[in-house]
C-alpha cells in the first residue's frame, strides 16, 4: 500500500486484484478492460503527483533563496535608497528635461 493517506491502492494492487465470481458473475474481459483503464489513469496520476512534488520542492528552494537575498539587501538600506533616488532623478531629467530646473 502507498504510504500517502489520500491514496489507498497502488497500480500494482489494482492490477493484481482478483475478483471472486458469484452466481451471476461479471464478464471477466469487461472487468479487465475497465481495470486496465483505471491502472493507466492511476499511473499517470502518480507520475503527475511526483512531478508536482518535485516542482513544489524547487519552488520552496527558490523562495528560500529569494528570502535570503532579501535579508541581505535589507542589511544594506543606504545603497538601495541611493539607487532609487538616482533612477528617479534620471527619469525626471528624461521626462521633463531642462524645464524642471528653470
Amino acid at each position: 500500500m502507498v504510504t500517502d493517506q489520500s491514496m489507498q491502492l497502488t497500480a500494482k494492487e489494482i492490477l493484481e486484484k482478483d475478483f471472486k465470481s458469484g452466481f451471476r458473475g461479471y464478464d471477466q474481459d469487461e472487468v479487465d478492460k475497465f481495470l486496465d483503464m483505471i491502472i493507466k489513469d492511476y499511473e499517470r496520476f502518480e507520475k503527475e503527483l511526483e512531478k508536482m512534488k518535485q516542482e513544489n520542492g524547487r519552488l520552496r528552494r527558490e523562495i528560500e533563496r529569494l528570502s535570503e537575498q532579501q535579508k541581505k539587501q535589507q542589511t544594506q538600506p543606504g545603497n538601495t535608497n541611493y539607487d532609487i533616488l538616482k533612477r528617479l532623478s534620471n527619469l525626471e531629467k528624461h521626462v521633463f528635461g531642462s524645464k524642471l530646473y528653470e
